[in-house]
């Protein structure tokens, strides 16, 4: 054991001896990181902007010269690159690709070059590129009810064209690649269709349209006619086509057969001012593709209104992408024994309907067996009173009939300001309420502080009310009722709603399909 530690010792000594014995520039040059090539980049980022163009960014690498980028359409880099960019210096960073395909699974790799020693090796990412949108607005000349003309930059490489409904797929020629601009024939009138261009199966553009009403028999109106002596001597199952510009009533006309009212070209409304449209007779009444402005209606009066009681019922009433504005006392008004097939109210933008006077839909002594009211916009409107207003009178007179009114999708702002005006003021004996996915902001009032209104919680379901609390709890109205399903208070992040923009960018609701659809794209 003493010999051991002898060794042990003299072991020691030795190596502090020649430590001592190094000289200074040695120790120095450990200390000096000598390396044969330079390091690989590192903190890789790479984002898509401009939908086809890839930007990337990197932190810098000492001894690096500058760095190479490629990219790939296959995963493991194989084959040829889409792009090779060479000699890219730190200073143009963020870098972006540009010239990509849109809808594509990239593969990107960088490496930096040396100065003087061996490149670093590669360091990757992958993402898609988004889909493109090349196609240029419709040419509203050029689009009848069975045609329509698509355009996109000329000589853009495109192979064909898909439509749906109705699952149409136009293979493009040369020559319309060349010119690009291509004839789609065959539509059907007065529909909605989306449009997509594709590069093989990459979407290049995507687009959405509303073929002319087509006239068959329908009678063609412009301003120059008189509308509402039309109206009033027309016979059941007329159509009207209104074509566009501004059609001046200011009276009230009375309508005794069912008719339709359309505008002509969807992408222009026609303008009807200042009409009161009086129903007798069990009419129904269409109104689609209008702009009906209530400027100068007699009276202040509400634009529909059932003026004679009957015992049987009046036909469907159907209001539907249409923008009604400025009347005074209300949206339709039933004072009198009536009763409606349906009422439905779909795809509106509704304003400064002030609703002094009278409710915003107002049932007083009538009533319809089906209300559907969905995807409809109301926004500076039923300031003064109640939104839907369905008083006892109706099943009084009606006792066999259970009104269903249906509430969907809609994006309500800045409605029912008193602190009592209530969303439903609902008396009848027979009644359902179904209210859903609508979104409640910046709103007084609250549901209803009704004994007969049937507030079910299992038919209240995701509503979502911003700045409206008084909608879920809270209010100083007597015998106050609250929405107690699953419901949300988000900001919707309007885009502007003073203006009408009601936009959203929560991307909750958005998900969700809260709201008026037209506001979630």
């Amino acid at each position: 054991m003493k010999r051991n530690n002898i060794y042990i010792i003299v072991f020691f000594l030795m190596t502090l001896i020649g430590f001592s014995g190094c000289k200074d520039n040695e120790l120095e040059e450990v200390t000096k990181l000598q390396v044969d090539r330079v390091f690989s980049p590192t903190d890789l980022t790479a984002s898509i902007v401009n939908k086809t163009g890839i930007r990337l960014s990197w932190k810098a690498v000492n001894n690096a010269k500058s760095y190479n980028i490629e990219v790939f359409e296959t995963a493991d880099f194989s084959g040829t690159p889409t792009k090779s960019i060479s000699n890219v210096t730190f200073a143009q960073l963020p870098y972006t690709v540009t010239g990509l395909a849109g809808d594509t699974q990239y593969s990107v790799r960088v490496k930096a070059l040396g100065d003087g020693v061996t490149d670093s090796k590669w360091i990757t990412a992958t993402l898609k590129t988004d889909a493109e949108q090349i196609f240029q607005a419709v040419n509203a000349a050029k689009l009848t009810s069975n045609t329509v003309v698509l355009n996109w930059p000329v000589g853009e490489t495109a192979t064909t064209i898909t439509l749906t409904p109705g699952n149409i797929t136009h293979t493009l020629t040369p020559a319309e690649i060349t010119a690009g601009e291509a004839t789609i024939t065959g539509l059907t009138g007065e529909t909605l269709y989306t449009a997509k261009l594709f590069n093989g199966a990459k979407i290049r553009g995507t687009i959405t349209f509303t073929t002319l009403l087509d006239l068959g028999g329908a009678i063609a109106v412009t301003p120059t006619d008189n509308l509402a002596t039309l109206m009033a001597n027309a016979k059941a199952g007329d159509v009207f086509a209104l074509f566009p510009g501004t059609y001046t009533i200011n009276s009230d006309v009375t309508v005794t057969a069912s008719i339709s009212l359309k505008g002509a070209k969807p992408t222009d409304k026609p303008i009807i001012k200042g009409m009161v449209v009086r129903l007798k007779s069990n009419a129904g009444l269409g109104l689609k593709d209008l702009e009906i402005d209530g400027t100068g209606a007699l009276n202040g009066n509400q634009a529909i209104i059932y003026d004679q009681a009957s015992d049987n019922a009046y036909g469907h009433l159907t209001v539907e992408n249409c923008t009604i504005k400025n009347y005074v006392k209300g949206l339709m008004y039933v004072n009198v024994k009536t009763l409606i097939e349906s009422v439905s109210i779909k795809g509106n933008v509704i304003s400064n309907i002030e609703c002094t006077g009278g409710d915003f839909i107002d049932f007083r002594s009538g009533l319809t067996k089906a209300l559907n009211f969905s995807n409809n916009t109301v926004y500076a409107s039923v300031l003064a009173r109640d939104f839907f207003r369905m008083d006892p009178t109706g099943s009084t007179n009606f006792p066999a009939i259970t009104s269903v009114i249906t509430v969907t999708t809609n994006t309500l702002n800045g409605i029912c300001n008193g602190t009592a005006n209530r969303l439903f003021y609902v008396r009848l004996a027979k009644h359902e309420i179904y209210f859903s996915k609508n979104i409640v902001a910046n709103s007084g009032g609250i549901l209803t502080n009704q004994a007969l209104t049937n507030i079910v919680a299992a038919n209240f379901t995701a509503n979502n009310y911003f700045n409206a609390p008084t909608y879920l709890s809270g209010s100083a109205t007597s015998g106050a009722k609250y929405d107690t399903g699953a419901s949300t208070t988000l900001n919707p992040g309007f885009t502007s709603p003073a203006t009408g923009n009601f936009t959203i960018s929560q991307s909750d609701l958005k998900t969700n399909g809260v709201g008026d659809p037209r506001w979630r794209n």
